[in-house]
């Protein structure tokens, strides 16, 4: 049920089915509504009226991040990006990283008001080039994210999702075309890691991806964590990796993460380096051409290279940029175009993290 102090912002993705109750078609759920229930997501609830979002205006935080967090390294690297999330997630996944924040009651973590001209007030007065949508999954919120997509790029900046993909193909249009930018998150590439880890289904996640490489200006690259034992056999990388050149085509960043053990996934190991490493040799043998490893410490696996004369074009550690021989958006070395977004001389921001007041 709702508490009293909740505030409800009307939904914009939902219809009343003929027994009475109201449906939200923003993600592939479809959950139907009564008054007062809540979708699985637990923020978009059912009201008299239709179906209403509890979290807009309100967020569990904001801080500056360096781009490359997010993670994107084609996309202003060094920059940094104005970072906020809510609460709530429309899938479960065992393995949550973030799971405080995506588990949370909306009133349990959210302690910051904001509204989208103050957010984008405040990544203009701290020289942010970004504001992501990220820590939870912005699709649950998608009103508060569009609307400040909107503010954002009136002041001049961008806009980044930090998502899974899953939404469905009537809100999909709207959301991704707001975006500058997105990071999705390639959970697995099979049903049963969906289905059994996520609580979730890989196609529409797969249909998410598609359309926002083909059909928007957005910028994407991929983010695959590997968990021991669960998704990162050579053959189910082999056969990712196949669909994105396929489908995608070999420009698509993609970067393989390290897996912590976290929320209800404790019995597994954390990720060696060694299996980030051979999944990134799998994907730039295939003919992948910007490969990462992250969440370890590997600056060959970090750092952006030329695909056509090996140059490295990025140096990074962690989130600490070094030489950047990119000009005009293309090697310096060779001319090759570098695939992305790229100002002649990167940001300073570094490793920094800061977080703001919007008080």
């Amino acid at each position: 049920m709702l508490e009293d102090h909740e505030n409800l912002h009307p939904g914009r993705w939902w219809r009343q089915l003929s027994d009475g109750r109201f449906e939200c078609f923003l993600c592939p759920r479809k959950c139907a509504l009564r008054p007062g229930q809540r979708a699985f997501c637990y923020v978009r609830v059912g009201t008299e009226e239709g179906v209403a979002l509890t979290t807009y205006g309100r967020s569990s935080g904001f801080c500056i991040d360096p781009i490359e967090k997010k993670p994107l390294n084609h996309f202003y690297p060094g920059s940094p990006v104005l970072s906020f999330g809510t609460a709530g997630c429309n899938l479960g996944c065992k393995f949550c990283q973030n799971w405080d924040i995506s588990k949370a009651r909306s009133d349990d973590r959210l302690m910051n008001e904001a509204s989208p001209d103050a957010i984008a007030r405040a990544a203009a007065g701290h020289q942010c080039t970004s504001v992501a949508f990220t820590y939870n999954d912005p699709v649950i919120f998608a009103e508060y994210a569009l609307d400040t997509a909107a503010a954002v790029r009136a002041a001049g900046l961008k806009s980044v999702a930090v998502t899974a993909g899953y939404i469905t193909a009537e809100a999909r249009p709207e959301f991704f075309q707001a975006m500058d930018a997105a990071n999705i998150d390639l959970k697995a590439f099979t049903e049963d890691f969906y289905k059994h880890m996520a609580l979730g289904h890989l196609e529409p996640v797969k249909e998410s991806i598609e359309y926002a490489v083909k059909e928007c200006d957005t910028w994407v690259e991929l983010t695959v964590l590997l968990i021991p034992d669960a998704n990162d056999g050579p053959e189910e990388i082999t056969a990712m990796c196949g669909w994105i050149l396929d489908t995608l085509g070999p420009d698509v960043p993609l970067h393989f993460t390290a897996f912590h053990p976290d929320f209800k996934l404790t019995d597994r190991t954390r990720t060696p380096s060694a299996t980030l490493q051979k999944a990134r040799a799998i994907a730039k043998k295939m003919g992948i051409r910007h490969v990462y490893t992250g969440n370890v410490h590997d600056a060959a696996g970090a750092s952006t290279y030329c695909h056509s004369c090996n140059h490295c074009l990025i140096e990074r550690d962690w989130y600490v940029l070094g030489a950047f021989r990119i000009n005009k958006g293309a090697c310096e070395h060779c001319g090759t175009l570098v695939p992305g977004h790229f100002e002649d001389q990167p940001g300073t921001w570094g490793a920094k993290r800061q977080r703001v007041s919007m008080a």
